[in-house]
């Protein structure tokens, strides 16, 4: 089960309280205890986290639930990851800790910074990862609202990002949206996170080298505990299914293991590695098809198939239904994000 700390959802009690609504009654209502929140030591299931933002944004109203609740968050929140982070030497190796070590504040997070295709501008992602999430348009802008200030934090506080992907319908005007994040904002989008600018990643921190080694020391035995192989898996096949080459020994690979390790120590977490690739592609499917306007063409090359066709009967397997029935089902239920 994905789980995250409890400070993610620092501030909550307050802002549902000033929005009119009833703060305890929702955590209860998706089994979190108002003691676990803001607390570094409670691990939360990440299912219940996601339903109690988007229960509280539904309750009361406002289009930018999760981007008010970022703006009383920030850094301090990842607790010694924050800290491993801040003392770093640059920016890169500070968003490096990040992308190494996230399972120690979450093992439903992973951050990824990668180049792209003009070498001046790189993409800072952030991946929310869990099985059976419902739709999470303000969770994303929440966890994208900490990211921003994050970046901020490192960077100054007036730092800007060249563009915003968010993979949901705007909730709210476009130029809302570009305030907030001071960007260009791009919706409907296959991925969460930042353009940046590449050179940002070389910018100097004030480098505490001391503190930074006995927290990275610290984060080390804390992600060796907390975090799963499975997990760890998951982020890595979410990642590379759109290459269209996962396979068990490019996996196995990665973790340095050799296939047969991999395949039993993925059986004593109780899956194998093609039930995990099947579920993570059937997950992402549902999600981009209820969130997105994505063709089935391109979803089926995000999910790692040469043909459309390997999608709709993959998608038959799972839900009993063509993919075009499904997304037509959940629109005319209401669900998912609106404009």
């Amino acid at each position: 089960m994905a789980v995250i700390r409890g400070t993610s959802l620092t501030a909550y009690p307050q802002l549902v309280t000033e929005l009119g609504g009833d703060p305890v009654a929702l955590l209860r209502a998706v089994g979190i205890k108002p003691t676990d929140v803001g607390n570094h030591d409670a691990f939360l299931p990440v299912v219940a986290v996601v339903r109690a933002v988007e229960d509280a944004a539904a309750a009361t109203a406002p289009t930018d639930f999760g981007r008010r609740l970022a703006q009383r968050q920030g850094i301090e929140i990842l607790g010694p990851l924050g800290v491993a982070a801040r003392t770093a030497a640059t920016v890169a190796d500070a968003l490096s800790i990040f992308g190494t070590f996230m399972a120690a504040y979450s093992t439903a997070l992973a951050v990824e910074i990668s180049p792209q295709a003009t070498p001046e501008r790189s993409l800072f992602e952030l991946q929310i990862l869990g099985e059976g999430l419902p739709a999470h348009p303000h969770v994303t802008e929440l966890s994208l609202g900490v990211s921003l200030r994050v970046l901020r934090f490192l960077l100054g506080a007036q730092y800007s990002p060249l563009s915003v992907h968010l993979p949901h319908k705007p909730l709210a005007a476009r130029k809302v949206y570009d305030q907030f994040f001071c960007c260009r904002t791009l919706f409907g989008q296959t991925i969460s996170g930042f353009t940046i600018r590449t050179a940002d990643l070389q910018r100097p921190l004030k480098q505490d080298a001391l503190a930074h080694e006995a927290v990275v020391q610290y984060l080390n035995t804390l992600t060796l505990h907390d975090s799963t192989i499975t997990e760890s898996v998951r982020a890595v096949v979410r990642h590379l299914l759109p290459t269209g080459a996962v396979t068990l020994e490019l996996i196995a690979r990665q973790f340095q293991l050799h296939p047969k390790t991999l395949q039993r120590r993925l059986s004593a977490e109780g899956t194998t590695f093609a039930a995990l690739t099947d579920q993570i592609r059937r997950t992402t499917a549902e999600r981009y098809l209820r969130d997105t306007d994505m063709t089935l063409h391109h979803l089926a090359r995000e999910l790692g198939y040469s043909e459309q066709s390997e999608l709709s009967r993959s998608f038959r397997r799972w839900t009993g239904e063509a993919p075009t029935a499904y997304r037509k089902a959940l629109r005319s239920k209401g669900c998912g994000t609106t404009d």
